[in-house]
């Protein structure tokens, strides 16, 4: 009995702790005025030094969930945001909407994310919103659009409503550019993309994942010469269409999972500067 009181009295604290830390790097408003940009640490346990921030309008995008005031990130992230506005301008595929890249400084979230800590993730949602091609979005439509599925309603497969030729060219032409080091994608969205009859030579870097069924979340390698940044093991060789896809569709996969409670999340001792700068 003394045992489980302590063990949940240790979860307890455990996630006391963590959304305490999530919560001070919530607070801070402002990146900090370093001229030169560091992802310090790792994606799910790190920092932002000298943020840039997104414009909330740009050629080919628009950013979502202002008020989440998660639109700062590595200035490599907001020149890949921007590159891929312009492609989908270019393409006319529609206008990118942008959910969350990260927080002023970076760091732990309190809601929503393990990632998105060091300024090279984003999340780009699958809907091409053609409104958005002739008008400036109101903050209000941008706080309470939905970003809809791309799956069917028993979440078995791509909903062709939904899901359109579109997407594959813009998730392709971000696959393509060297500096992307993985997109998260659901694992029916990539199923389908091994299914097609077309070049798989992109298809390494798309990585099933659980949910993404309405976004998918865009990984940027470690800035070149950013010694601070610890980089994710390299993606496996090949499309990833083999072995590796048909696991998330095994019974194993499918089970519940058994969520742990939260725990103090170790950042980088060059973290606590980055906090506590001016």
């Amino acid at each position: 009995m003394k045992v489980t009181i302590f063990l949940i009295l240790l979860c307890f604290f455990s996630t006391i702790e963590a959304q305490t830390d999530a919560r001070a790097w919530t607070k801070v408003e402002k990146p900090t005025t370093a001229r030169i940009a560091q992802s310090i640490g790792k994606y799910t346990s790190g920092c932002l030094r000298g943020a840039a921030t997104l414009p909330q309008n740009g050629n080919g995008y628009q950013v979502m969930r202002l008020s989440r005031t998660r639109y700062y990130g590595h200035p490599d992230l907001v020149q890949f945001i921007q590159k891929m506005g312009q492609t989908a301008q270019n393409q006319h595929l529609g206008t990118l909407l942008i959910g969350d890249m990260g927080q002023a400084r970076g760091g732990p979230t309190l809601t929503g994310h393990r990632s998105h800590q060091t300024g090279l993730d984003v999340d780009i949602w699958y809907l091409l919103a053609k409104e958005a091609e002739k008008r400036e979005l109101s903050f209000n439509e941008r706080e309470s659009w939905g970003a809809p599925s791309v799956l069917t309603v028993s979440a078995n497969a791509v909903n062709p409503v939904q899901w359109s030729s579109a997407n594959e060219q813009i998730l392709e032409a971000a696959a393509r550019l060297p500096e992307v080091d993985r997109i998260f994608v659901n694992a029916r969205i990539k199923q389908t993309l091994c299914e097609r009859k077309t070049a798989h030579d992109w298809l390494q870097k798309i990585r099933p994942w659980f949910a993404h069924a309405d976004h998918f979340h865009v990984r940027l390698k470690c800035p070149a010469g950013d010694i601070h940044c610890e980089k994710q093991e390299p993606v496996p060789a090949g499309d990833g269409c083999g072995a590796d896809l048909a696991w998330w569709f095994s019974v194993e996969a499918q089970m519940p999972s058994k969520k742990l409670p939260a725990k103090k999340i170790l950042l980088p001792a060059a973290c606590d500067a980055v906090l506590n700068e001016e």
